[in-house]
């Protein structure tokens, strides 16, 4: 089982948050290079939003992944590469990334609930990000609307607030929030929720939050801060919500690269531009998966980048000129 990391241990000994690899995203993409970088003897840790936050998480059935006889769902498919990186001693953190400094010999990776410093980063974040905002949401930005309850949360303190999703990543915040805000509406866009059951079950059943399935967000409101949220059920007329807060985590088909603020080379697209080797236009930086925007989006495409960024990884910090071939 994926596991969360004790962050009190870090403020005990500053060393814990340094790694030889910091990889964001564990899909197929992420955690092939964990199991490769791991087994290498790299200090390994894996940022990730949630098993359903990514493409192949929210996949309900798979039947061509080689050597796993299916149907499977992506969500346990991905379970299990986890568990496998583990093994060789990956650790994974289920956090959100908000920001990356690329200055020096290691990289500096702020997350919601610690920053942590690695000398090699792969990005591994995919292809689910939104290029269109309902109206209200991009104005009152920072100003009640926020994409990081772990970063915000706290501003929260007995007000009303509005999550936003029906994935892992949805209600993992939503649950974290339930620390602060007095009621939280979960405003789920499908008939039922997509998360991995327990965390539904978790969710549904917390008395601070009120699940509306079935329920598409239409508008932000506000004057300068938010005040509500207007949204559409199924079969019913659209209705407004008074809430303090608007924690939005829809999903698109756009590479994620907004915790990068644009330090990084990409294509008219938005796609990071790499070698052959994965590495982007700084050294000791690679990129993978769906963030490339140059082959089949299929699992096992996603995966062999991994393996390849991973070799890659390990001849960096190492500094080797050429890969070590291990065929064990």
């Amino acid at each position: 089982m994926t596991f969360q990391l004790n962050m009190d241990r870090f403020s005990l000994d500053d060393q814990a948050n340094n790694y030889d690899v910091v990889i964001i995203g564990g899909g197929p993409a992420g955690t092939s290079a964990a199991i490769y970088t791991a087994r290498s003897e790299l200090r390994t840790l894996v940022i990730d939003k949630g098993l359903t936050a990514g493409a192949l998480g929210v996949t309900s059935k798979i039947s061509n992944y080689p050597g796993v006889p299916g149907p499977i769902s992506g969500a346990k498919l991905v379970e299990i590469m986890r568990e496998q990186a583990e093994s060789f001693g990956a650790e994974f953190l289920t956090d959100k990334v908000v920001g990356i400094q690329f200055d020096g010999e290691q990289k500096e990776i702020i997350a919601g609930t610690g920053t942590f410093k690695a000398k090699v980063l792969i990005l591994a974040s995919g292809a689910m990000g939104r290029t269109s905002t309902v109206p209200g949401e991009e104005a009152l930005l920072g100003r009640g609307v926020s994409y990081c309850a772990t970063c915000d949360g706290a501003f929260f303190r007995d007000q009303d607030v509005a999550v936003v999703g029906n994935n892992d990543e949805a209600l993992e915040e939503a649950l974290f929030l339930t620390k602060y805000a007095q009621n939280i509406h979960l405003i789920v866009p499908t008939p039922e929720l997509k998360a991995r059951e327990a965390l539904a079950h978790e969710a549904e059943s917390h008395p601070k939050i009120k699940v509306r399935l079935g329920t598409r967000l239409k508008e932000i409101t506000g004057n300068g801060k938010v005040n509500g949220i207007v949204v559409h059920p199924r079969k019913s007329p659209p209705e407004s919500l008074p809430v303090s807060g608007a924690f939005v985590y829809l999903q698109g088909s756009q590479p994620i690269t907004d915790y990068l603020m644009g330090q990084l080379d990409t294509t008219e697209e938005g796609c990071l531009l790499v070698d052959s080797e994965m590495q982007t236009s700084i050294p000791g930086v690679f990129a993978i998966g769906d963030l490339l925007c140059t082959h089949i989006k299929q699992a096992v495409v996603a995966a062999s980048d991994g393996v390849i960024a991973a070799v890659a990884a390990d001849k960096y910090v190492n500094g080797r000129k050429k890969a070590v071939v291990d065929w064990k």
